[in-house]
């Protein structure tokens, strides 16, 4: 077959400006000139098909660059799209689901509240149904239910939404370790060639499926480790008279937002990010108590005065 630009961009579902835009970053080879015209063929149609799978996978333009590179020189892209496949898979055995309007209402004892939905949209726990607007998509039915149980046993729906921001931050932070983790010792030696040979690629691939319910596994056992222990402690702080008080030197663990422990370990490194935070915190308490003692009014006068001369 043979294209004008503007059928290539019907058959192809990109606008004659992209194709374009394709052809001078080298993306896309240049038409056959006949006469005063430009002819498109099937292999830029199928090359375009390419390009737009690329993007949905969420390639940047200089990778499929590469990519296409790669392929024209004779190296196959199955591998590639294989890791890319793996990495993108579903990392929850957990389906969506879909709950209507007053089945909501009804999960939360009954009574609306624009302002806790409107909430859950922008924090993803619901996902409006496009034409439906009685109705929403449930991307994790567990996270849902976690909030109806809250609610049940009486937790503010704000409160609700302020602990699961909290908690995304902090998951997301360990997330994020995970993967450089991972990258440094595992990813790296396959990765190291833009873009990696079909071996590399599929080994990788292999190594993303065996790796990937290992960071839920450790998640999972060390929040039970942590909750055992400060349950325990929590419960016993509650329930016995006359604990005797915290000794000055015991340690104490407190939760800090990913967001800044990511930029105390840039400024200091991993190792000295906690003595960093306990000198900090020292500092900011002795300056206080400097502020509060120079405030305070001394006997016979103001601190900077003299005494009076008898």
């Amino acid at each position: 077959m043979e294209y004008r630009i503007e059928d290539l961009a019907h058959h192809s579902g990109a606008t004659v400006r992209t194709i374009r835009a394709y052809q001078d970053r080298g993306l896309l080879p240049r038409p056959e000139r006949r006469g005063r015209s430009n002819v498109y063929g099937d292999a830029h149609l199928a090359r375009l098909r390419q390009i737009a799978d690329l993007l949905d996978r969420g390639y940047t333009l200089a990778s499929i660059k590469e990519l296409l590179e790669a392929w024209d020189a004779g190296r196959g892209l199955g591998g590639v799209l294989g890791l890319a496949a793996e990495v993108d898979g579903p990392w929850t055995d957990e389906k969506a689901d879909r709950i209507t309007r007053a089945e909501l209402d009804a999960a939360f004892g009954g009574t609306s509240d624009e302002a806790a939905v409107a909430d859950a949209v922008a924090l993803g726990v619901l996902e409006p149904m496009p034409g439906r607007e009685d109705e929403f998509l449930v991307p994790s039915p567990q996270e849902l239910a976690v909030a109806v149980e809250l609610h049940a046993a009486g937790v503010p729906l704000s409160a609700i939404s302020g602990h699961l921001r909290e908690l995304r931050g902090q998951v997301e932070h360990i997330a994020s370790r995970f993967l450089e983790f991972t990258t440094e010792h595992v990813f790296a030696r396959y990765l190291g060639q833009q873009p990696p040979t079909e071996a590399d690629a599929a080994e990788a691939a292999a190594l993303v499926r065996r790796l990937r319910p290992l960071a839920q596994q450790s998640v999972d056992a060390e929040l039970a480790r942590a909750m055992r222990l400060f349950a325990t402690r929590h419960l016993r702080q509650h329930l016995e008279a006359g604990e005797p008080p915290r000794r000055a030197d015991e340690t104490e663990y407190v939760a800090m937002p990913g967001t800044t422990m990511l930029a105390v370990r840039a400024l200091v490194g991993v190792e000295n990010a906690a003595a960093f935070i306990a000198a900090a915190a020292e500092r900011e308490v002795q300056a206080r108590t400097l502020d509060a003692l120079t405030a305070s009014p001394l006997q016979g006068g103001q601190v900077g005065q003299m005494p009076p001369v008898a």
